[in-house]
C-alpha cells in the first residue's frame, strides 16, 4: 500500500496550483501531459490500483462517520467531466456517493442567493459527494455571459464594483467553512485543448451512438474559447486556497485524465487517514461470548 500511496502522491503533486500564484494555463500546464507513462494499458493498470485504495478509503471514511469529501470538477465542453466520473468511480460503494449536475438555475434558485442550491448538495459526513459542475459556474458561464447576471435580480449594490472578486472571496469563505466543519473540498479543473475539443466534437457528429452527446450549443460556446480561458486563469488564480487548493489535470489524454483524478482523490483521503471506529471493551466481551455460542451452534 505504502507503493501505491506514493506513486499516487507523486502524480497528484505536479497538477497542484499553488495557493496566491496567478497562472496562465497554455504556458504552465500541457494538456496534453501523461505524467510519464507512455501507454494507456500502464494507466489502466494503476488506474486499477488507484480505485482498489480508493474503494479501501471510501469504506473507513463511512466507518468513521466524521469526514465528507466533495469533489469539484470544472472544464470546458467535452472536457471528460462523465466518463472521469464513471471510471473512476467504478469501484466503490455506490450507496456512498452522490452526483450533482448543476444545470441551468430554476425559479426557485434564482429567488435565493446564488450559493444556496450547491449548499443543499453537499455531502453528509462519511459520504463523497460530486459536483459535475458546481458554483463555479456563477464566475466562469455568467462571466463570459453577463447578460445572465440579470437572471439573478441582484440588488443595484450588489452589483457594484468587482462582482467577480467579491464572488471569488465569497467562495474562498463558504469552502472554508465546509472545511473547518470536516467537508473535505477537492477541485480539479480538467485542462483542455482546443484541438482536442474539436475532435471529440466531430467524434459525436460522425458516431451515430454518440449523436445524442452533441448540442448545437456546445459549438456557439466554442466560440467564446478565449473569454472562457480567460475567466478559468482568474479562477484558478484566486480560488486555489491553503483549505480547498484546485489541481489542473491534464485532459487531452482520457485514460490520463482519469489516473490523475483518482490519484487526486486518494491523496486527498490518504490526508484525512479515517479508521475504523473502536469497540468499546464490554462490547468485545460480548463478541467474544456471541462467538463462542455460534461456534457451539455451527459445531452440532
Amino acid at each position: 500500500m505504502e507503493r501505491r500511496l506514493r506513486f499516487v502522491t507523486d502524480l497528484a503533486q505536479p497538477l497542484l496550483v499553488t495557493p496566491g500564484r496567478r497562472i496562465a494555463l497554455r504556458r504552465d500546464y500541457n494538456s496534453a501531459d501523461t505524467g510519464g507513462l507512455i501507454s494507456k494499458a500502464e494507466a489502466g493498470a494503476r488506474l486499477a490500483e488507484g480505485v482498489a485504495l480508493l474503494a479501501d478509503y471510501q469504506d473507513r471514511l463511512a466507518a468513521q462517520d466524521t469526514f465528507g469529501l466533495l469533489l469539484i470538477l470544472q472544464g470546458i465542453d467535452a472536457a471528460g467531466k462523465d466518463s472521469t466520473i464513471k471510471h473512476v468511480m467504478t469501484g466503490v460503494n455506490p450507496q456512498g456517493v452522490e452526483v450533482r449536475s448543476f444545470k441551468q438555475p430554476s425559479t426557485d434558485d434564482l429567488n435565493r442567493d446564488y450559493l444556496s442550491r450547491y449548499q443543499r448538495g453537499v455531502p453528509e459526513r462519511g459520504r463523497i459527494g460530486i459536483f459535475n459542475r458546481s458554483h463555479y459556474e456563477e464566475v466562469l458561464v455568467i462571466r463570459v455571459h453577463p447578460q445572465l447576471l440579470d437572471a439573478e435580480r441582484l440588488p443595484e449594490e450588489a452589483r457594484k464594483g468587482d462582482v467577480w472578486k467579491r464572488r471569488f472571496r465569497e467562495i474562498n469563505d463558504w469552502e472554508r467553512h465546509l472545511v473547518g466543519n470536516g467537508i473535505r473540498v477537492v477541485k480539479i479543473f480538467l485542462n483542455l485543448s482546443r484541438q482536442e475539443q474539436a475532435n471529440r466534437f466531430l467524434g459525436r457528429i460522425d458516431d451515430p451512438a454518440k449523436n445524442w452527446k452533441f448540442s448545437p450549443d456546445d459549438i456557439r460556446e466554442r466560440n467564446y474559447w478565449g473569454d472562457y480561458q480567460k475567466a478559468f486563469e482568474e479562477m484558478l488564480s484566486h480560488t486555489s486556497t491553503k483549505w480547498a487548493p484546485w489541481y489542473v489535470v491534464p485532459a487531452d489524454h482520457k485514460w490520463f485524465t482519469q489516473l490523475a483524478t483518482a490519484a487526486i482523490l486518494v491523496t486527498a483521503l490518504a490526508d484525512i487517514d479515517p479508521q475504523y471506529p473502536r469497540v468499546a471493551p464490554e462490547i468485545l466481551n460480548e463478541m467474544a461470548e456471541a462467538r463462542a455460542a455460534l461456534l457451539e451452534e455451527t459445531a452440532t
